[in-house]
């Protein structure tokens, strides 16, 4: 069976994604903050059938980024990395003359800093795999220019560019950075709580979208799920 590793997989997208891999038979090594949430998460994909590691712990922490791996390596090895751990930087956010510097390097040490230390650490697993793939969650904020959003839409753009150079350092490999447009999530929340997001979709609403990207393999490179979606 294919092995993925999810970061932030214990609710919102990451766990919306791995519950889609999970029911394509999928084996799966999640990660979360939340031992408690993540345990529940990881009993509910076993019901699929999937051999769930779930290992609580930070990205920003070599040593649990090391684990994640070799959980993968247990199960056999590891075919699809996604990058979808993300901090805000200040919750709620706030405009840049008001931004918390140690807000910033939170969000710049999670959002790029820990997924290039798991990317690094996942290589040669991904090398070795048939059809090894990366996938960076992005944002659109990583390229418009939002009021409050520019220490996260910052840390976006850094993985972006990341993401970009690793896929021509790396030809074997897929790698995609997915803008996944608007979702109702706890993140969005914490970063504007007075807005009312009921009109925005759940995140299993574009999980297709990341789906397309395993199906077809498309060339690397930055999708927004929004359109990905309008041509299924």
């Amino acid at each position: 069976m294919p092995v993925a590793i999810i970061t932030g997989a214990s609710k919102g997208f990451g766990r919306a994604f791995a519950a889609a891999l999970a029911g394509r038979g999928w084996d799966l090594v999640l990660d979360a903050r939340s031992g408690a949430v993540l345990r529940e998460t990881a009993e509910e994909l076993e019901k699929y059938g999937t051999r769930v590691a779930a290992l609580p712990g930070d990205v920003t922490d070599a040593a649990h980024r090391a684990d994640l791996v070799a959980a993968a390596r247990g199960l056999g090895g590891l075919d699809l990395l996604v990058n979808n751990a993300s901090a805000l930087g200040a919750e709620p956010l706030v405009r840049l003359d008001a931004l918390p510097l140690e807000g910033l390097r939170r969000a710049l040490e999670v959002n790029v800093v820990a997924a290039l230390g798991l990317t690094q650490e996942a290589l040669p697993l991904l090398r070795a795999a048939p059809a090894g793939a990366v996938v960076a969650l992005s944002s659109d904020a990583s390229a418009e220019a939002y009021e409050t959003w520019g220490g996260y839409g910052a840390s976006k753009a850094a993985l972006d560019q990341l993401s970009a150079v690793l896929a021509v350092e790396e030809p074997g490999l897929r790698v995609w950075a997915v803008d996944p447009g608007d979702m109702r999530t706890d993140l969005y929340q914490a970063a504007v709580p007075l807005d009312d997001d009921g009109h925005r979709p759940p995140p299993e609403s574009v999980v297709p979208a990341f789906l397309r990207l395993l199906d077809e393999r498309p060339d690397s490179g930055r999708y927004a799920a929004p359109s990905l979606l309008e041509a299924l």
